[in-house]
């Protein structure tokens, strides 16, 4: 949710804003604002919409003169999209700018109160108490000044702060909300992703919750939450610049559907030595798994898919009863949980609220956990036990792709470790299941050759205002991503159904030209899922199926056909996913939407 930059140096600071704000678009994109302070007063300048309206009034940055700034694209919680609503906000003295993600919980007593002292609010926003409260408080010692503030705010945030006292000082603090600082010879900068980053510096510095940070052209300063001075150590962004960008590809949602047989790759090969997984750092061991009688799978949205896969094969492999849990729902039902129960929470960018609070309650319930994210660093992999990473990369386009079937490749793995540790199967069984996991690549670049057929595919569904993907086992756990993948981009009301329930209700909506889509590639379940199929053409139903190589049986009840690689059946999902992945953006590419900016979506749900 909403994008962070800032920047101090001695270059003009409009053009990196601007640049940063445009890699960060996918985490917020209904308004953009900048504010650069140049000979003592500060510039505000904002839009609503893209980034790009902003750099068309701007002139690219041209126009707004300053070697100090901050700028934010906005994805809006308080208050409707609207140049008063955008960030930056200013307090009434012009003396502090100021840029927020996350929430300000207690904003409407801080309002209130401040408003009982004569200050004028000009936008509905959570964020616009902060500067007012910088400046009620500032008695001209901006660490102390910040530390009052800071200690006042409830909620979540990354801030940056620029004063008209400090004119070549930046802010950044944080607490429950990404903010990275990057370090390099010329300028010191802020983001809240690598993203805006990795193009000016590869060393990098995360914040602590509770901690922030004075940045100057010729260095920083860092604090802990007491605003003692600490010392920080400087990581480095290990990934190519190149892979945020589009690379040729119209877009990046598209990009990263190819990206994927390399990202399953990353986060598959490595692990798997001599037929067996290896988890580096693990804190989780054998004999301590021996004593886990329950595993929760907590996530939102896609991961909660991937999740979804994660129950059907640990459950098979590893014979331990798991269940997947909505993290938003997970953090208030006082679930039961103890020393016995494993929590795995999966998140891309390990920022997700519902996922952190979700871990934070098991945690302190008793129960070890592990978190499988993307980026290292980040909120939820510091709090977990243990971490698996998934090495997808960055990943920009809003509907996840790679970043889906990595962490689905990380359930295999899991489940695999969990089986050897268990002696829940024969390690030559084993042995082969961590083979065919090795060879799923190459089966996707096979998938990925039917990218023109689907294209043609895509163009019937234009016009259809609801479909329906029904499947069984694994097939009904890829149903849920496969439907969420074509609602997300397209607009279309998608529904997905376990397809021995369409006789009990849903089979009610199908009628005479209702697109249904069938996955049947989980072989165990063929013929029941065909009896289905047949069930819903008999009302008129326009059928798509998607099974293996060689299953010809339901080219009779079908009007299109979708064939993947053969493979073990636990490992369908890697396959069966990636044709839909493609038909969803196909879909949406003839409608003429924006792919990777679908409307009222953010790519990391930070608040609740």
């Amino acid at each position: 949710m909403c994008g962070i930059v800032g920047f101090t140096g001695k270059n003009n600071a409009a053009a990196f804003l601007l640049d940063g704000l445009q890699k960060l678009e996918y985490r917020g994109y209904d308004s953009a604002g900048i504010a650069v302070l140049g000979d003592g007063n500060f510039d505000i300048q904002k839009t609503v919409g893209r980034i790009k309206s902003l750099k068309d009034k701007t002139e690219n940055g041209n126009t707004v003169i300053g070697n100090i700034g901050i700028g934010h694209t906005r994805w809006a919680t308080h208050g409707v999209p609207s140049i008063e609503n955008a960030h930056p906000h200013s307090s009434e003295n012009g003396l502090f700018a100021v840029v927020h993600n996350g929430i300000i919980e207690n904003y409407v007593a801080l309002k209130e109160e401040l408003k009982s002292e004569g200050v004028k609010f000009v936008s509905e926003t959570d964020t616009e108490v902060v500067p007012h409260l910088l400046a009620k408080y500032y008695n001209g010692d901006i660490k102390s000044t910040l530390k009052k503030v800071l200690s006042m705010l409830e909620g979540s945030f990354a801030l940056g702060i620029i004063c008209k006292d400090y004119p070549d000082t930046l802010i950044a603090a944080k607490k429950f909300s990404p903010l990275i600082i990057g370090l390099s010879k010329n300028s010191n900068i802020i983001a809240s992703d690598v993203t805006a980053i990795a193009s000016v510096t590869k060393d990098i510095v995360y914040l602590e919750d509770g901690e922030f940070a004075f940045l100057t052209p010729n260095g920083a300063t860092f604090f802990d939450s007491d605003a003692n001075e600490i010392n920080k150590s400087i990581s480095k962004i290990t990934w190519d610049v190149s892979a945020a960008e589009k690379g040729g590809f119209e877009h990046f949602m598209m990009k990263e559907i190819f990206e994927q047989p390399k990202s399953v790759s990353q986060t598959v090969n490595g692990r798997i030595k001599n037929g067996n997984v290896v988890f580096e750092d693990f804190k989780l061991t054998a004999e301590k798994l021996t004593l886990i009688n329950k595993i929760f799978i907590v996530a939102c949205g896609s991961a909660y898919h991937a999740g979804m896969v994660g129950k059907y094969v640990i459950e098979d492999m590893a014979r331990i009863p798991c269940d997947v849990e909505l993290a938003s729902e997970f953090r208030y039902r006082n679930p039961i949980v103890d020393e016995k129960t494993l929590t795995i929470v999966i998140s891309q960018s390990g920022e997700t609220a519902d996922t952190l609070a979700a871990l934070n309650e098991a945690k302190r319930l008793g129960s070890h956990t592990i978190s499988v994210v993307n980026v290292v660093g980040s909120s939820i992999a510091k709090a977990s036990d243990d971490v698996i990473y998934t090495w997808a990369g960055p990943e920009i386009a809003v509907a996840t792709t790679k970043g889906y079937s990595t962490q689905v490749a990380v359930m295999y793995l899991f489940a695999a470790w969990c089986a050897k540790a268990l002696g829940t199967m024969k390690d030559s069984e084993i042995a082969d299941f961590l083979q065919e996991v090795k060879s799923i690549p190459e089966k996707i670049e096979e998938v990925l050759l039917q990218k023109d057929k689907l294209k043609e595919m895509a163009k019937k569904q234009v016009n259809t205002s609801s479909l329906f993907f029904i499947g069984r086992n694994l097939d009904y756990a890829i149903s849920l991503e496969a439907s969420l993948k074509l609602k997300e981009i397209s607009y279309i009301h998608s529904e997905a159904y376990a397809a021995g329930e369409l006789k009990h209700g849903t089979i009610s909506l199908i009628e005479d030209g209702v697109t249904v889509i069938a996955l049947s590639c989980y072989k165990d379940l063929t013929d029941k899922t065909l009896s289905n199929i047949k069930e819903v053409k008999a009302r008129g139903a326009f059928v798509i199926t998607c099974t293996q190589n060689g299953d010809t049986d339901f080219e009779k009840e079908s009007d299109e056909m979708i064939y993947i690689p053969k493979i073990d059946k636990r490992l369908i999902a890697s396959l069966e996913v990636i044709p839909f992945q493609i038909y969803s953006y196909y879909v949406s590419y003839h409608k003429g939407l924006d792919i990777d900016k679908p409307r009222n979506l953010a790519k990391s749900v930070t608040v609740e």
